[in-house]
Order: C-alpha cells, then structure tokens, then sequence
C-alpha cells in the first residue's frame, strides 16, 4: 500500500454521441433525451472540476454537439479514437500523463448528475492509498470510478460486470459510507429518480423539471 499525501488527479471522462446517449432513457425522456445525455454530462464535469484534489478533468468524446458545452463548462476536450469506452479512456489517460505525469490518473463516468464535490474528494483520498482501486456502482455490477498512481498502468476495464473485471485485475475496491453521489450513474428511468432524490445539478435539474412535465417518471417529486 501507497499513502500518497497532497496528490493531485486528472479525471478522464467518457461522453458517448448524442447519436448513442442514454437510450435506455428515450421512453421517459422523449424529445429531451440528448439534452439530458448533456446536462448530466455537464453537471458531472463541473462537480469534479471544483473538487480539491482534481487538477483537470479530460472529456473524450467524438461529438461536437456534447465538445463545446463540456468545453464551457471547463474540461479539457479529447478527441475518442471510437475503440469503444476503455480505449476512449485510455486516449484521455494518455493526454493527462502527457499534461501532468506527476499526478494519479483516474476514469470517472459522465452520468453522475448528483455528484458532490466533498463525496469524491473522499474517494479519491481513499484512492491514492492504493496504486490501482474503483467504486463500484449503487448496484455493485458496474464501476463509477477507476484510479491509478503516477507511475502505474492504466488498465480500465469498464462495461458490464466491470465491478468483478476490475477485481480480478487486481484493483483495491474502495469501499466507503456515505458517498452514493458517486455511485449513483444514471442508466435507466429508475436511476433518474434515484440521483433526483438525493438531488442532481441545475442543468440536469433543468431538464427533468421539463421530462416531469411532460408527465414521465412518475412518482418524482423534485429535481434538485
């Protein structure tokens, strides 16, 4: 084990094209469906960029639509080799050790719409304990968070069963209370009422304010 005080990290995030976006979303966000994909991919940037220990944050992505607003809201635009999520990480990975070489390395997922800043700050403490280690997700199948050292391999290994891929790799699972803003990715309508009970950022907000009225997801009663 590797205590390492005071690092600084890159988040690499992957955003896919609006094309393929949140489709499992599309029933119950009809027509807002690519505004969503943005807002919540916006909403997880600006969260971790005013996180103490992120030096920058690196969104890859292949589409100009989601390049400008995650541009705006102060990530550093990569563009995806279109080899699928992990080589997309890679590409980023590769970017941040060129940028800064001095500090960890981490792939953090764009759908993370009620991230706090105080919540990852703990992860990543936790995470520069270990020279690799993830979060698992709220259902414990999948990753939100996968972390390197300076100096150590990036291997993700996102998609699916990822929890149990990246154990098997030799990843530390972290495993902390009280941090389900970093658990919580938004896949399917259920997801969206679980990140907007523990509330979500404004831009997400905004656009589930318009879905709600549109009379999908019931049962929600607020967004923020």
């Amino acid at each position: 084990m590797r205590v390492a005080e005071g690092l600084s990290w890159s988040l690499v995030v992957p955003v896919k094209t609006l094309a393929a976006a949140k489709t499992r979303l599309a029933a119950a966000a009809g027509p807002h469906r690519r505004a969503l994909a943005v807002a919540v991919a916006c909403d997880t940037v600006a969260a971790a960029l005013v996180t103490p220990r992120v030096a920058r944050v690196l969104a890859v992505t292949a589409d100009p639509a989601v390049a400008g607003p995650l541009a705006e809201v102060g990530a550093r635009v990569v563009d995806d080799p279109l080899g699928g999520l992990n080589a997309a990480l890679r590409r980023g990975a590769a970017e941040a050790v060129r940028l800064a070489p001095g500090d960890a390395v981490g792939a953090l997922q764009a759908d993370l719409p009620a991230l706090r800043p105080a919540e990852l700050d703990r992860v990543l403490t936790a995470a520069g304990e270990f020279e690799q280690s993830f979060l698992a997700d709220a259902a414990e199948v999948g990753t939100t968070f996968y972390g390197t050292l300076p100096g150590t391999p990036f291997t993700p290994g996102f998609g699916g069963e990822s929890r149990a891929r990246h154990l098997g790799r030799g990843a530390k699972e972290i495993t902390l209370d009280g941090v389900p803003s970093v658990r919580r990715d938004v896949d399917t309508p259920a997801d969206l009422e679980a990140a907007l009970a523990l509330g979500v950022g404004p831009r997400t907000a905004a656009v589930a304010a318009r879905i709600l009225a549109d009379g999908s997801l019931p049962g929600s009663t607020r967004a923020g």
